[in-house]
């Protein structure tokens, strides 16, 4: 997996960074096929913005936008919804995997 992570207006220090790899390898446990995923840490007019931009293979992006007043907070609340985005893919690619057409009862005409 690719990881990119990176700041405008934004000191990183060792810690937060550590924060934001550990959350990025907790992903892993959803057994997805992530290609990329990229942090984006930034200032803005309302507090800090953090962006994870996570890429699978053969679906869509999950992108998610968490805006905070503190920047441990926004990394936390980020990659909670992250985890969070990942668990329902997952569910429901596994969902989906298990129903076969044998499966189905036959409907009664």
């Amino acid at each position: 997996m690719n990881v990119q992570i990176r700041s405008k207006d934004v000191k990183l220090n060792e810690n937060n960074k550590a924060l934001i790899e550990s959350a990025i390898e907790g992903f892993s446990k959803y057994s997805l096929d992530i290609t990329s995923t990229n942090v984006m840490v930034k200032t803005e007019k309302k507090g800090i913005s953090v962006e994870f931009d996570i890429r699978i293979a053969h679906n869509e992006p999950v992108i998610i936008n968490q805006r905070d007043e503190d920047l441990e907070t926004a990394i936390d609340l980020a990659s909670e919804r992250a985890s969070k985005a990942l668990r329902r893919l997952h569910t429901k690619i596994v969902d989906h995997s298990k129903m076969s057409i044998k499966d189905l009862e036959p409907l009664d005409s």
